[in-house]
């Protein structure tokens, strides 16, 4: 049984910054694709940072490209993400998910089309990340 669980989140200030956690037990497969993903009221969900577990090639969405920096323990099958001159509009529900990786194929495939689709992917309950003006 594929688990996963997401740590941190909180309330900060605009500017500051914050770092998220994620592991993952039970995957099936050695392959497989790791990420982080965002949903704000009113918007859909999407994909931030994601990385596949035989790459060196980490995703980030053009919004937080040079403030977020993810990395992998393919070990432990873990997923810190550092976030960075936060922003009011960082504000979300943030998810960790894993994917298969025979279905994605690369960090960006998982991160672009596991939101819509929702196949082969395990998804965490999520933390909330409020960033205040």
């Amino acid at each position: 049984q594929v688990q996963v669980m997401e740590s941190g989140g909180g309330l900060v200030q605009a500017g500051g910054s914050m770092r998220l956690s994620c592991t993952v037990s039970g995957l099936p497969s050695g392959d497989y694709v790791m990420g982080w993903f965002r949903q704000a009221p009113g918007k859909e969900r999407e994909g931030i940072s994601c990385i596949r577990s035989t790459s060196s090639i980490t995703y980030y969405d053009d919004s937080v490209r040079g403030r977020f920096t993810g990395s992998r323990d393919n070990a432990q099958n873990t997923l810190p993400l550092q976030m960075n001159s936060l922003k009011p509009e960082d504000t979300a529900m943030y998810y960790c998910a894993a994917g298969e990786g025979r279905i994605y194929s690369s960090g960006y495939s998982f991160c672009v089309n596991a939101p819509t689709t929702m196949r082969s992917s395990y998804w965490g309950q999520g933390t909330q990340v409020t960033v205040s003006s």
